[in-house]
């Protein structure tokens, strides 16, 4: 026997939670919760104990491969050495370059690239070398609104503030369900528990969401809402906040100016004119508004499903200006900035907003990102500037972005595509090379995103828990060298590289807890991660806005008002609107091909209120067809009086269906994919993101 015992942070969602790992050689025994760890105290969900399924997977590539195409003219994956894969994608992108210009060069980040701090650090080893108008993220369907708000209210697009949830006494929280996400732009292990901490010391948790989620089942109050009618109920707390003088901005009076501004701008937007359209009464908005006031400490927090819809940055930005004007940002029990101890508004720069725009639909860029729904139409309309070879990186967009089917056609037309990712999946089966990288227990590990945004702050650092394998590369190292290969090409100067450790040590001996004498070599001795103490207030000494000011009457959002109004003039005719949902064992379309995640019942449902399935003759258990502008699925109902009527749900990630794709539980549970439904053409025109949340739909028996 040889046993051995590793810690680590899991790195399968925000939550970063610590594990206690026991190995026997090769073999994974246990994966338990790590009680030392300061921020996470043992909390575990289902998704940590997969590690070992993604660890051993199978259909996990674990060498390079590229398409082949036979005599009959069928297209098979070859295994092919780093060097010859390396050495073909530089000459590939060098020669698309050449001929048409770099913009002709896509790239595509996915969401598990945040979760790897060697992509971090290293991914501009290669993009340095590719500065093209046309990249684009899985930002821009997810949590672009945070960034676009935090750059026009705090200076820096990664300036977020979290609710301070262990002190709070009340929480609003809108469009989110950290018991299915532990959390989301907010870094909250365990938040069942410090959720029923809040409740049982007198605290009220309010949720608004168009489902009675697992969050609002614990709540102390739900109220249900129309799909994409938040920022009416959002701006007539704020108008209420204003009109009955209960607004007290406290210690941020000295370096704030603009709310009296904001005050008139949003004047329309009373409690009456919302409730006409959201479905909560006047007098409740009211009544929330007032109790949100009269608390000691408070904080209002949106995710995902105010986010994502078509006035997600009014959304967010409305938030902010809720917090400020009651006096709760930047002070326990409100909503607090983290200070993490390698912290990245250090060297990333603050962001910028629609310094250009996409080629055919002039969409605004976002920290030189255009919005990944005109991904499909900027390869397929031809012209300068036309996207054809497109690089992905940990990136799924064909289930990921809205209109999949469209993506999934246009990457056909593609001259080059390769795809960083270790698997062949909806969207790397159209790639002509695909370039896997080890498995992240074969590497080490240092969370640099989400310490941004934890209830505390704290630090770790974790060894492999298996060694790299002979002929396998890091993420890294596949930037590195492949970015060395095409500065090669291009006659430019090979970039020596740190390792990204090297970089973190660096990071740590100079960031905010330096006088702590944090090294790497410290973290290495306390695998369980180290404690930095509770969040402080820190206003304004960290914004990062001219003269340190927050400016709150923002001439984007005060000018989208308008866009608001005149949309909700009349009532909204649509038949249903479809929203999405999370489960705790899945996190986006990358974590179907663990049985242990998968087992069960079908979670890919369309949940409907059993009102609207009477009334359309539909059954729990049949299947029905949902279409939109775009598209139609077909999709098995549930029924549930959890979801308001008019409204459907369907969960994100599925449609593994697709010819091609090597992910043998992933297809075994298929489903359906909603992004075959949503619109390309819906979305939030202030930043661009992706409106996936209150997309118009019809239902029918299939």
């Amino acid at each position: 026997m040889n046993r051995k015992t590793h810690h680590r942070a899991c790195h399968l969602c925000e939550a970063i939670c610590g594990l206690v790992i026991e190995t026997d050689g090769a073999d994974i025994v246990s994966i338990k919760g790590d009680k030392s760890d300061p921020l996470s105290r043992g909390h575990i969900c289902p998704k940590a104990i997969a590690l070992k399924d993604l660890h051993t997977d199978p259909d996990r590539l674990r060498t390079p491969i590229k398409k082949v195409r036979s005599e009959n003219g069928e297209d098979y994956w070859e295994d092919i050495s780093w060097d010859e894969a390396l050495d073909t994608t530089a000459a590939q992108l060098a020669r698309v370059i050449a001929e048409h210009g770099v913009n002709a060069v896509g790239i595509y980040m996915g969401n598990p690239s945040v979760h790897n701090y060697g992509m971090m650090t290293h991914q501009g080893n290669l993009f340095q070398h590719i500065r093209s108008d046309n990249r684009f993220s899985a930002t821009s369907v997810d949590q672009l609104p945070h960034h676009l708000t935090s750059l026009w209210l705090y200076g820096h697009k990664l300036l977020i503030p979290v609710p301070d949830v262990d002190n709070t006494d009340y929480l609003l929280m809108l469009g989110a369900n950290p018991l299915a996400s532990n959390g989301s732009i907010w870094t909250v292990p365990g938040v069942k528990k410090r959720l029923k901490a809040l409740t049982a010391r007198d605290g009220k948790l309010v949720v608004i969401d168009p489902r009675r989620t697992e969050t609002a089942g614990i709540a102390s109050e739900h109220q249900f809402i129309r799909p994409g009618t938040d920022a009416l109920f959002l701006l007539a707390l704020l108008n209420t906040l204003f009109s009955e003088h209960l607004t007290e901005p406290g210690a941020l009076a000295g370096f704030t100016s603009g709310l009296d501004a904001v005050s008139t701008a949003i004047e329309v937007f009373t409690p009456d004119f919302a409730a006409a359209h959201t479905g909560i009464a006047a007098d409740t908005i009211r009544r929330i508004a007032r109790e949100f006031a009269a608390a000691d400490k408070a904080v209002c927090y949106g995710r995902m499903g105010v986010s994502t819809q078509a006035y997600g940055a009014l959304c967010q930005w409305t938030i902010q200006l809720i917090n400020i004007a009651t006096g709760n940002l930047d002070r326990p029990g409100g909503s607090l900035f983290a200070t993490p101890a390698v912290d990245t508004l250090m060297t990333s720069s603050p962001g910028g907003h629609n310094r250009h725009q996409s080629r055919v639909r002039n969409l605004p860029e976002f920290d030189r990102e255009l919005p990944a729904a005109c991904l499909a139409e900027e390869i397929t309309t031809p012209g300068e500037g036309q996207i054809r070879a497109l690089f992905t990186g940990a990136g799924n967009p064909v289930l990921s972005t809205p209109n999949g089917q469209q993506l999934d056609t246009a990457m056909e037309g593609l001259e080059f595509m390769v795809s960083l990712d270790p698997y062949i999946n909806e969207t790397t089966r159209h790639a002509d090379i695909i370039l896997p990288p080890t498995s992240p227990l074969e590497h080490d590990h240092y969370d640099i995103s989400f310490h941004l945004f934890a209830v505390r702050n704290t630090t770790r650092h974790n060894e492999p828990v298996f060694d790299k394998p002979e002929g396998s590369l890091h993420d890294w190292e596949i930037f590195n060298q492949l970015g060395n290969r095409l500065a090669l090409l291009l006659d430019k100067p090979e970039q020596p590289a740190m390792a990204p450790h090297e970089i973190i040590d660096l990071g740590l001996q100079v960031g905010p807890h330096n006088e702590k004498g944090l090294s790497l070599e410290k973290l290495r001795q306390q695998p369980s991660g180290i404690d930095l103490g509770p969040l402080q207030s820190q206003l304004p000494q960290r914004l990062a806005t001219p003269q340190k000011r927050i400016c709150c009457d923002t001439p984007e959002a005060i000018a989208d008002l308008g866009r608001l109004q005149e949309d909700f003039q009349k009532p909204d005719s649509t038949e249903f609107r479809m929203i999405g949902r999370r489960h705790v064992r899945s996190n986006n379309s990358w974590m179907h091909n663990y049985h242990r995640l998968m087992k069960g019942r079908d979670r890919c449902t369309l949940m409907m209120h059993p009102h609207d399935m009477d009334r359309l003759g539909i059954e729990t258990g049949a299947r029905a067809t949902l279409s939109s502008r775009v598209g139609s699925v077909d999709v098995t109902v549930e029924g549930t009086d959890e979801i308001m009527p008019g409204v459907v749900s369907l969960p994100h990630g599925f449609g593994h269906d697709r010819q091609g794709v090597r992910m043998q539980t992933a297809v075994s549970h298929a489903g359906v994919s909603c992004n075959d439904i949503t619109d390309d053409q819906y979305l939030d025109q202030l930043s661009g993101n992706a409106a996936v949340n209150g997309v118009p739909v019809t239902v029918c028996p299939s």
